[in-house]
């Protein structure tokens, strides 16, 4: 007698083991707090969707090298996300869904929603000057507003601190960028406010102000006001003197077996520098249309296009790109590439559509923004 009610009681258990383990095509998370985690059904169609993505992601693995993990969510539920490759390609040591990887220029949203913080605490105005800052910088007229839209004409800070940082075995910081612009000088590109620049130098200035303003590091204030109140754990800012404390962090490589290198660049945040996983930059992702810690009202400011001369399918905000062709569901996003590792994070306003691309195998990750958006849909 016991038997019949065991075998039937093992019988659940297994199917209960089985739907957990392929929770990423029967069911979707939503991650935005770990102590609040909802499973969610998918529909036929979501069902249906995860699986062509699942095909596309496997082809670009086996035949093209993909090499990174992958997050599409919809009204900030899960509906695919897998990982693929190796996060250390020599001791080929696996991705896992909760590996950290270097998102490159995709801090520049990070670096632009702390900006809107301020903003909304009164302590700045996007009308400031860097002047009022830092008195002794030689560029005049440009404002916190001018840093974000990349319209600043200041130079690019990669070439002239490769010309001007001497000891390149020593990272540079972003203290030293500015001293090396007040000492050095070097040519601006554009007057201010003239022309659309993209340049890494407008972020590495503005997360500078950050400390300024706070009186903290960087990677302090964005980890205490915003990555630990979103429950962002799986996200920091890159410091070359505490990297080795945290784990799960991929390898950046340029080619299979070809490590990139470890440049004094590296020394530079705001601009570049967050290492973070999928599901934290969902959580970032729910946070922006939640509104907390940053007003709906105020972040809705980073998502207009700023740029009358540019196309209204590719323009610039605070920090992000824009595609408002379609005014129903406009498009904003940021790519990264840095050092191994490349980068996408696509929002889709009006279908509340998220697509997340890490990568540390950087010549294997190349897509096209429209391409993955037609996946999607």
């Amino acid at each position: 007698m016991l038997n019949k009610y065991i075998f039937p009681s093992v019988i659940l258990v297994v199917i209960i083991i089985l739907l957990f383990i392929f929770k990423s095509t029967v069911f979707n998370k939503d991650r935005i707090s770990d102590s609040d985690l909802v499973k969610v059904e998918l529909t036929n169609e979501q069902i249906l969707k995860s699986k062509e993505i699942h095909k596309y992601f496997s082809h670009k693995n086996k035949v093209n090298g993909f090499n990174g993990n992958v997050l599409f969510a919809e009204n900030g539920n899960i509906i695919y996300e897998n990982s693929f490759g190796y996060a250390d390609l020599n001791s080929e040591k696996k991705n896992y869904i909760d590996t950290k990887f270097q998102i490159a220029s995709v801090s520049k949203p990070f670096t632009a929603y702390a900006i809107m913080l301020l903003k909304q605490k009164n302590e700045l105005s996007l009308e400031d000057s860097i002047q009022q800052y830092f008195p002794e910088f030689p560029y005049k007229g440009i404002t916190v507003k001018l840093l974000l839209i990349h319209k600043s004409g200041l130079p690019e800070y990669f070439y002239f601190a490769e010309k001007l940082w001497e000891d390149k075995k020593t990272p540079i910081t972003n203290t030293d960028v500015i001293n090396l612009m007040i000492e050095k000088f070097p040519n601006r590109y554009y007057l201010p406010d003239k022309k659309y620049n993209y340049i890494n130098t407008n972020y590495c200035i503005l997360a500078a102000i950050i400390e300024k303003i706070t009186g903290d590091d960087f990677e302090e204030f964005m980890n205490e006001e915003i990555f630990q109140p979103l429950e962002m754990h799986n996200t920091f800012i890159y410091n070359p003197s505490s990297f080795e404390e945290f784990k799960n962090t991929a390898t950046g490589y340029e080619r299979e077996k070809i490590k990139a290198q470890d440049t004094f660049l590296n020394g530079v945040v705001g601009d570049k520098g967050v290492y973070t996983t999928v599901e934290d930059l969902l959580k970032f992702d729910k946070a922006l249309y939640k509104g907390n810690p940053v007003e709906v009202e105020i972040i809705n400011e980073a998502f207009q296009p700023a740029h009358e001369k540019l196309f209204i399918n590719d323009n610039y905000g605070y920090g992000w790109r824009i595609n408002a062709e379609d005014s129903a569901n406009k498009i904003v996003y940021h790519a990264g590439w840095w050092k191994g590792f490349r980068s996408y994070f696509i929002r889709e306003l009006g279908k509340k559509k998220t697509i997340i691309i890490l990568s540390n195998l950087s010549n294997k990750a190349k897509f096209g923004t429209k391409e993955l958006i037609e996946l999607f849909n």
